[in-house]
């Protein structure tokens, strides 16, 4: 959720509403193409903050942050969910993916944006038996969506917790 205001600090100040934070775009960069977009005043863009200490040592919130974009919009009760989880599980958890924009490359091109644009997922590096157990105890917390992707490189198991739709049946499994 982005709350956008004059009056109240932001944890991430974005020039002109293109993106790019204002310490790079005041630094003469040429953040923005047009002219008319570079003399509007910098909007800040307030994330809702979240306080990552009580993830720590487990998780931080640079390792969810969007890849293409930066930003981090991911849900506290579903982070409290995964802090459970890894607790029980008791191994570390490397996470490849949390949350994703609606601009990141694999969400523009869906015809519905995914669980990760709503903060309420994330993809976890694991394979052979540990997938298979963490896969059995996620459910047990309370995750709705297990994705999971065995072959190859980049071998990760996928969490959500969103609710069912038309669109999107839960509880559910699947495989990449």
């Amino acid at each position: 959720m982005r709350l956008r205001s004059a009056g109240m600090r932001s944890a991430w100040p974005v020039a002109g509403g293109c993106g790019v934070p204002v310490a790079a775009a005041t630094k003469g960069q040429g953040h923005c193409r047009d002219r008319a977009r570079r003399a509007r005043p910098h909007r800040e863009v307030m994330e809702r903050r979240m306080n990552w200490k009580k993830y720590a040592p487990y998780f931080s919130e640079k390792e969810f942050r969007c890849k293409h974009t930066g930003l981090c919009f991911m849900n506290e009760e579903f982070m409290d969910k995964l802090l459970a989880l890894r607790l029980e599980y008791g191994s570390a958890m490397t996470i490849t993916s949390g949350y994703r924009d609606t601009s990141h490359p694999a969400e523009a091109g869906k015809s519905e944006s995914g669980a990760h644009t709503t903060g309420r997922a994330c993809d976890v590096a694991v394979s052979h038996g540990e997938a298979w157990r963490l896969m059995g105890l996620s459910f047990k917390h309370g995750f709705t969506g297990v994705g999971v992707q065995q072959k190859g490189d980049g071998r990760f198991v996928h969490l959500d917790d969103i609710q069912a739709s038309p669109t999107q049946p839960r509880p559910t499994v699947w495989s990449y």
